[in-house]
């Protein structure tokens, strides 16, 4: 098989790991569960926690046990994370299922665009990574949509718990398609033909490219916050609808305008990078997303709800856009897995720190006065980078 028929099967579980309709009424169900605002947070800082201590190690033994190992065991987590949900009722229930989420997270994080970069790299293709990148969040969106949609309909039919079921079923089928995927000749090559490199040896690699390269640790940072405050919104918009008095029956619609808006960005990212320099794209989608969770926190209403799609707009181009970036740099792709679970880590890292406030901030000015956080946070990032950008490459 050849190593670039690994695309399409990443297409395939990408769609599949993304149509689960239990995400469009999770908040609720977790709710219903008994599961306020707080402990949600505390599982999210489980969560993130998870994905900073085991990042870099998975990244690590991506690169030494190989890609689609490590794409296959998350598969495998995932499966077992609804399976305990369905039957979830305590807080230590939801605490386990985010402790395996953050592990397959982990496990995936670097091995999908390592697998994704080698198998074009195999082919002298890796130029196209942003364009292949993009499209597969674009169907991990159109997969999100399908499920939205199906998933406010069912819940209101038939209750919360079937949305579980076939999210179930979906994790299923992405973990028989991981079966498929085949490491590229060339690191098949160097894994049998030379000695595992010692694993401080990864670690101070990675660590002195960052170190070298400014440019880059500048651009996965923006990715790291930019990400981090999405993810916030992406957790919490539902209460957020909720307060606003928008009824579950519109969720799905909601949740599919949020997604949908992401695609153009995503799909497009390779093509505005051929257009425009590196540092007003980076700088124009870090504005929007600062003065949209403004607008989020203090305009409320339809131009609050307007503010989320703005945000969700503008969102779509960056991780193409900072993924890019960092492949594109990457020199050794013995280490790629392993420098690429760093931004990842980082990300988590900025959850963990932003998420205390959030928590704390929720008790006092409920979910509008933890998207001001989100704001300040964003703005006081957005005046940095501006001074620091100088030094990205175009």
């Amino acid at each position: 098989m050849d190593a670039l028929s690994n695309i399409h099967w990443l297409y395939a579980m990408r769609f599949f790991h993304s149509l689960i309709p239990a995400h469009v009424i999770e908040r609720l169900f977790w709710e219903q569960r008994g599961m306020t605002i707080p402990l949600v947070v505390y599982a999210e800082i489980i969560y993130a926690v998870t994905i900073v201590l085991l990042e870099v190690p998975t990244g690590i033994l991506a690169d030494r046990w190989g890609r689609k190992r490590m794409l296959i065991a998350a598969a495998v987590l995932s499966c077992f994370e609804f399976l305990i949900l369905l039957y979830a009722s305590e807080f230590w229930h939801f605490a386990l299922v985010v402790f395996l989420a953050g592990i397959a997270r982990t496990a995936a994080s670097g091995s999908e665009n390592a697998l994704l970069y080698d198998s074009l790299l195999q082919h002298g293709r890796e130029q196209l990574f942003e364009k292949h990148l993009g499209r597969m969040n674009a169907l991990d969106f159109t997969a999100a949509i399908l499920a939205a949609l199906s998933g406010s309909w069912l819940a209101g039919r038939f209750g919360l718990e079937l949305n579980y079921w076939i999210s179930l079923g979906s994790a299923v089928l992405s973990l028989t398609i991981s079966f498929f995927l085949k490491e590229p000749k060339a690191l098949q090559a160097a894994s049998s033909t030379e000695k595992p490199l010692p694993i401080r040896q990864y670690v101070a690699g990675s660590l002195r490219f960052f170190r070298t390269r400014p440019d880059v640790r500048l651009v996965v940072l923006t990715g790291m916050v930019t990400g981090a405050a999405v993810s916030f919104m992406d957790e919490f918009w539902q209460i957020y609808m909720n307060r606003l008095h928008i009824p579950v029956a519109f969720f799905g619609t909601v949740s599919a305008a949020m997604i949908l808006l992401r695609v153009p960005g995503s799909v497009l990212a390779y093509a505005l990078i051929g257009r425009f320099r590196y540092r007003p794209l980076i700088l124009g989608v870090t504005s929007v997303i600062a003065v949209g969770f403004g607008c989020v926190a203090l305009a409320g209403g339809y131009a609050g709800f307007a503010a989320v799609l703005l945000i969700c707009l503008f969102y779509g181009i960056m991780e193409p856009l900072a993924s890019g970036y960092l492949h594109h740099r990457i020199a050794d792709s013995s280490m790629r897995a392993t420098i690429d679970s760093f931004q990842s880590l980082g990300e988590n890292l900025v959850l963990i720190v932003t998420g205390l406030g959030f928590g704390w901030l929720s008790v006092r000015h409920d979910i509008f006065g933890d998207f001001g956080f989100i704001a300040a946070l964003c703005g006081a990032f957005l005046m940095y980078a501006w001074f620091a950008s100088r030094r990205i490459e175009p």
